[in-house]
Parts: C-alpha cells; sequence; structure tokens
C-alpha cells in the first residue's frame, strides 16, 4: 500500500509542545519554560500582533497566490528582484520542492553526519541516495573529498550546507562556502540553508552570506531563510528561497497553490518591516548566550560555540536523556539529541529570567546526581 521509502525513514521528533508537558505531568502552562525548539523567546513584533488583529477577518479569503507584496519587501531587503525569490509553508517546504524537482536518475545528495533532520527526510521521500560526512560538524574539506569520490559512481544532485548547523550551531565563513559552490559541477543544486543567518551575521561578519551575491555568482545555489526564528513566526510558517531565475521557475512546477495563508503572507510581511525588533532580540540573544558559555565552564559542560539561538551542552558523565526527562518534569523543554545519536542537548536561549532558571535546574539536577 505505502511506498517502501518509508521504511527507511525515521519519523521527525519535533521539539515537546507545552500542552503535552501539561497533559503529562500535570504542570501548569505558566509555569512551563519552553527552550526547546529555538523559537524566539520575546514573541513576536507588537506591530505583528497588531495587524493580525485588524486583519483577523481575512482569515475566510484564499491569499494572493502571487505573494506580490511579500515577495516585493524580501526583494527589496536583499536589494533582488522579486522573481528571484519564492515562498514556502517555512524554509522546510522549499526543501521539498528542491528534492521534488531534482533530476533523481543515478541522482546522490551530500549532506553533513549532524544537520537537519528534514534534509534526509525529503531526499529519502524523493528516493535519493544520501552521502553523509565523517563529522558532526560541517567540514569543507570533507564535503569537497565525499563529492569527489561519489561522483565517480553517482551524480551529485544536491548539496546540503546550513550556516549555522542545526542543532550543533557552528557556521562556516561566507567566503569559503562561495570557494565550495565554485569548486562543485555547475549541475550540483548547492541548498544553502540560512535559517540562523540573522544571529551570525551580528556575532562574526566573516559568517554573513549575501543571498545577492550568491546568485549573482552562482546559477546553481539557492540561499534558504525563515520568518520562524528571529521574526518570532514559528506558528505562521513563512520561508522564502532566494535563487536565479531558472531555479525559481523550476521550484514553481512543484509549489502547490495558496501554499502559506493569507494572514502569514501579512503577518511575514510587517515582521519583516519592524528590524528594531529584530535588532533588539539579536543583541539580547548574544548577551545570553555569553551567560550560558560562562555557565558551561563553570559546571563543566562542553559546548560547540554557536552562531544561532541556541546552544549544545555535552558532558562526558551526564547521560543526556535521562537529564532532559528530570527537566521536563521540572517544567523545563529542552532537545535532546540522542535522536542524532549524540549524548547531548541543545537549549534555546531564552529571557533572562528563563535562562536563570535554566541553570538553576541544571545544577540541582548535578547535586542530586553527583
Amino acid at each position: 500500500m505505502f511506498r517502501s521509502a518509508l521504511k527507511q525513514i525515521v519519523t521527525y521528533e519535533a521539539g515537546k509542545p507545552i500542552e503535552l508537558v501539561v497533559r503529562e505531568y500535570g504542570i501548569k502552562p505558566e509555569d512551563i519554560i519552553k527552550l526547546g525548539s529555538n523559537e524566539n523567546p520575546y514573541g513576536t513584533s507588537a506591530q505583528v500582533v497588531e495587524s493580525l488583529q485588524k486583519n483577523a477577518h481575512k482569515a475566510f479569503l484564499y491569499p494572493d497566490d502571487s505573494m506580490y507584496e511579500l515577495k516585493n519587501a524580501l526583494a527589496s531587503h536583499f536589494d533582488i528582484e522579486s522573481k528571484h525569490i519564492i515562498i514556502g509553508a517555512g524554509s522546510d517546504q522549499i526543501i521539498e520542492f528542491c528534492m521534488q524537482a531534482l533530476n533523481h536518475h543515478n541522482a546522490q545528495v551530500l549532506m553533513a553526519k549532524t544537520t537537519f533532520a528534514m534534509y534526509e527526510v525529503y531526499a529519502k521521500l524523493a528516493g535519493v541516495e544520501i552521502s553523509k560526512t565523517p563529522s558532526d560538524e560541517h567540514i569543507l574539506e570533507e564535503f569537497f573529498q565525499l563529492y569527489q569520490s561519489e561522483k565517480e559512481r553517482k551524480h551529485i544532485s544536491a548539496v546540503f550546507l546550513c550556516a549555522p548547523n542545526n542543532p550543533l550551531g557552528e557556521c562556516l565563513d561566507a567566503a569559503a562556502i562561495e570557494q565550495f559552490i565554485q569548486a562543485v559541477d555547475k549541475d550540483t543544486l548547492v541548498i544553502v540553508d540560512g535559517a540562523y543567518q540573522e544571529f551570525a551575521a551580528y556575532k562574526d561578519k566573516a559568517k554573513a552570506i549575501n543571498p545577492k551575491q550568491l546568485i549573482e555568482r552562482f546559477s546553481n545555489v539557492i540561499y534558504l531563510g525563515t520568518f520562524s526564528k528571529v521574526y518570532g513566526l514559528g506558528g505562521m510558517r513563512v520561508g522564502y528561497g532566494i535563487a536565479s531565475e531558472h531555479i525559481i521557475s523550476m521550484l514553481y512546477k512543484v509549489r502547490p497553490p495558496f501554499n502559506v495563508t493569507t494572514l502569514s503572507l501579512q503577518a511575514a510581511l510587517i515582521a519583516l518591516k519592524d528590524q528594531v525588533f529584530v535588532s533588539e532580540c539579536i543583541k539580547n540573544n548574544a548577551i545570553e548566550m555569553a551567560r550560558y558559555e560562562a555557565f558551561a565552564n563553570e559546571m563543566g559542560f562542553t559546548f560547540i560555540p554557536s552562531y544561532g539561538n541556541f546552544i549544545t551542552f555535552l558532558h562526558s558523565h551526564i547521560e543526556s536523556s535521562h537529564l532532559c526527562d528530570w527537566l521536563l518534569q521540572n517544567g523545563l523543554i529542552v532537545r535532546n539529541l540522542r535522536s542524532y545519536g549524540l549524548n547531548a542537548f541543545r537549549i534555546t536561549i531564552g529571557r533572562a529570567e528563563q535562562n536563570t532558571r535554566v541553570f538553576e535546574l541544571i545544577k540541582a539536577y548535578l547535586q542530586i546526581h553527583n
């Protein structure tokens, strides 16, 4: 009845919602801190909330399927033409478009050993073979070696570069990414996932990717962005892809009509305009990230220096599943990375008071279990 490829796919495990913790542990919603899904802890722009309230009566209408206003706003933001943009229900829908549109004959996709799980899911659904680098983090030398060895037997249809990388947090330099794209064949699609780019660009200008420069230099690259992270619209599901006109036209052939809702488009449009809110969120993230790094050093955790809005902790003497379950029972949702084969956990950088509570709970766990 079902495709054989589904047997190879592990169901994606999303971060636990507050509602589930309420049901399972009987904790009041107001006593739960959710730092497991890399959402914006400051919510979304007040301007977005006001706009949604004013436009809620339009929910019965299908959206403008040309997405004219949002595409024009993004075009202005990135100094490109709107014909280079496609909008998706989250940037992961555009990943799906890319996998559907590939030439699947004798095809293969390359990715890092530990990266966003949906790359693998969509590739397998498309029936494409997958090869991964040996290291968990992105090491471009490994990507290039793998590319050279695998293309002897398969056509490398696509390469995923996640910058910054979720769930680990490391980030390639923008110049290194361009050097890699320059080195691969022109019929290989390079998918540069910039879901957390706003945070990386603030922390280190060498990590800042310029989508306009990418698509002007390379006809085989697509840059992905999202409104789910720094813009605080995870619940509205809006992402975008920026690429050559040819790539965008191919992806439009697999895009379903009305794939993004009327209110989601409105929310994204207003969120993009409120760059003051975005800047405040990014600055606060940097301040609180420094607290996490200091805490990790104090408590004996190893951490991966992060360029996103989250941090990954590792500890040789602590079982991450046990710790994450204990934290969950005490009202704190973080992301256990055991599903990635790692004895580690990822924490979204929250508000100051939330982070103070995180530190208190982890200290309490260590006192009990040491």
